[in-house]
């Protein structure tokens, strides 16, 4: 894997990928034209920021879907570890498998980042809005696991 440094901005076209869900169906974005979509990179299902951070979308989830949003979840856990992980948190959103991380790059959510101090490469926890044109509206990138959504609302303009 490389390193990818062309980082998603507002205004860029969303770029199109065809990933295996927990249940092991195909998901394509594009096939969600017509809806606004949120997708979020993170490093590994089951660790306790990324249970944090998905747990807070499976909280907020239906005001997000009353504004008209669909959340997608993307790691590089394979879909049965995903499945699991649905099941053990009761997750209310679709979780997509990026085994080989060609979706990360594509987002340039992979790269070197500081762990406990140390330089390494690997998953950025990033998030971007998508509009019902496939549309980049927002790219957030080194998000924080914690109030993250709460932050995400309120960018949004979705009341809390």
């Amino acid at each position: 894997m490389t390193e990818t440094t062309a980082r998603i901005q507002a205004g860029d076209t969303a770029p199109d990928f065809t990933l295996l869900d927990q249940d092991g169906a195909e998901v394509t974005l594009s096939g969600l034209r017509g809806q606004k979509v949120i997708v979020y990179f993170y490093p590994e299902a089951g660790t306790p920021g990324c249970t944090t951070e998905a747990c807070d979308f499976r909280d907020n989830l239906n005001s997000l879907k009353s504004a008209g949003y669909t959340v997608l979840g993307v790691s590089r856990d394979a879909p049965a570890k995903l499945k699991g992980f649905v099941d053990d948190q009761g997750l209310n959103f679709t979780l997509l498998s990026d085994p080989d991380s060609a979706v990360h790059e594509l987002y340039a959510a992979w790269g070197e980042k500081k762990l406990y101090g140390k330089t390494v490469v690997g998953v950025l926890r990033s998030t971007f809005v998508i509009d019902e044109e496939g549309v980049v509206t927002l790219a957030l990138y080194n998000v924080k696991a914690t109030g993250h959504v709460a932050s995400l609302r309120k960018k949004l303009g979705i009341d809390a």
